[in-house]
């Protein structure tokens, strides 16, 4: 094949291959996900510093509320899709109704849909599906399935738990979050199959707060 010829076939190839922005926020191409794992009575404090409390069903519940999905995150290996169909399918009442004792918030579910679970390129039904899924293949420490009092913790001892209670699970694959005070979330990374996976930028994001506080869980 001649220069010219060549050069033109790579010219029309390099056009009719999307760019890495263009692949930005296309529905089912991503490397992994995210299982983040709130804890609910942090949540709830600080929502009622904001003033917010009352009108959040979270956190007005009777039901004891521990650790609660926040959300399953489609990830690339550097940075993370959302909103990736405007407008968002439609979620049949039935299904968000199913999903309140894991996320506990009609409003919770609705934003993750919107945000992260439309960049799955899956239908609700089958990522509603995927979320239990992965929170099925995680054990929660026994000492936290419920906290009766204010209890500090660093990052670290938490981390050390969960991997302590799920097989497989090493230190570069969990990340424990945390506002200026509290323990805010322990993030997992799992493949598309729900198997632990490393993920470094996401382990990067740790709280690197020494010691953080637990809130007591209300109710039950």
């Amino acid at each position: 094949m001649k220069f010219s010829a060549l050069l033109a076939a790579l010219v029309v190839m390099l056009l009719s291959t999307p760019s890495l922005a263009q692949r930005q926020g296309e529905p089912g191409r991503f490397d992994f996900y995210v299982l983040t794992l709130s804890w609910s009575p942090s949540y709830c404090e600080a929502e009622y510093e904001k003033g917010r409390r009352r009108s959040n069903e979270q956190c007005n519940s009777e039901r004891a509320y521990a650790f609660v999905v926040h959300g399953l995150w489609p990830q690339y290996e550097r940075g993370f899709p959302q909103n990736c169909q405007t407008p968002a399918p439609y979620i049949p009442e039935a299904l968000i109704q199913s999903m309140l004792p894991l996320m506990p918030a009609r409003g919770l579910i609705i934003h993750e849909w919107r945000t992260h679970g439309t960049c799955s390129g899956l239908e609700p039904r089958h990522y509603f599906d995927a979320i239990r899924q992965a929170r099925n293949r995680i054990v929660i420490p026994e000492r936290f399935g419920r906290v009766d009092d204010y209890t500090m913790v660093s990052p670290a001892e938490v981390e050390d738990a969960f991997i302590a209670a799920n097989q497989q699970l090493k230190p570069d694959m969990i990340s424990v979050t945390c506002d200026n005070r509290r323990l805010h979330e322990v993030r997992i990374c799992m493949t598309r199959d729900y198997e632990f996976r490393s993920c470094p930028e996401v382990e990067r994001r740790s709280c690197r707060t020494p010691r953080v506080v637990m809130p007591p869980v209300r109710g039950g």
